[in-house]
């Protein structure tokens, strides 16, 4: 019996491409599609859950939406690497930065993804898995920024379940670790590739500055990113 459709996703096998861009919000995945695709169509509409294919730079490539959280893209990223064949999935999303090092609108990419989630434990593991990207695709990243002259900063990168933290001093010590950020969903997206045997990349775009109480508006959060989702599409287009 096929997995496909999923209960998540309807798309057919041969209309989603090997890599995918992934952000948090259907909507930013319906803007790059509107934006940067040419011959896109919609291929997902479960649950309001937005996934588009069409063509960059002559290369087949994909945009789905994840939701918010670990459980949501852990179930994405999931059917995608095990039931479509996805070898590539790239999150663009959204960050708050706790360093001084990156500030609002600035592009950092997750090397590695500190957790404060049990996602792991599923694996049974006698010890403490470290979630990472692959190496390739965040080489590929920073040539291509690099190229584009649009700067980006990498390093640690935490992958939180919780928004509405009741520990005040949480982002203090993840800080004085070197944290750049704080995000909701690369650990699990790394884990999942990890244990598929795929490639996965957290790209983020810094849209609140958590101690100096800055933020960017809904609509900047939506369609203001394009540095982070050209970088990534170039990344696509080589990868595909």
């Amino acid at each position: 019996m096929s997995n496909i459709p999923t209960p998540h996703i309807k798309a057919n096998l041969d209309q989603v491409a090997k890599t995918v861009l992934m952000p948090g919000d259907p909507l930013r995945a319906k803007f790059i599609a509107e934006t940067f695709l040419e011959n896109y169509e919609c291929v997902n509409t479960v649950r309001n859950m937005l996934g588009f294919t069409g063509e960059y730079k002559g290369k087949k490539v994909s945009v789905f939406g994840s939701g918010m959280g670990m459980p949501s893209i852990g179930i994405y990223s999931y059917e995608l690497f095990n039931f479509y064949g996805v070898e590539n999935i790239i999150r663009i999303g959204t960050a708050g930065t706790i360093s001084d090092k990156v500030n609002l609108r600035d592009v950092a990419i997750g090397i590695g993804a500190c957790t404060d989630s049990n996602f792991a434990h599923q694996y049974n593991l006698p010890g403490t898995f470290a979630p990472t990207a692959d190496f390739g695709l965040a080489r590929a990243a920073v040539e291509a920024a690099e190229k584009m002259g649009i700067p980006t900063v990498c390093g640690n990168i935490l992958s939180s379940d919780v928004f509405y933290d009741d520990d005040a001093t949480a982002f203090d010590k993840w800080r004085k670790m070197g944290v750049l950020a704080v995000e909701m969903e690369a650990a699990a997206l790394y884990m999942n590739a990890a244990r598929a045997g795929k490639k996965a990349l957290c790209m983020l775009t810094i849209s609140d500055d958590i101690y100096g109480g800055k933020k960017l508006s809904v609509e900047d959060r939506q369609t203001g990113f394009t540095d982070m989702m050209k970088i990534a599409l170039e990344v696509a287009a080589q990868n595909s």
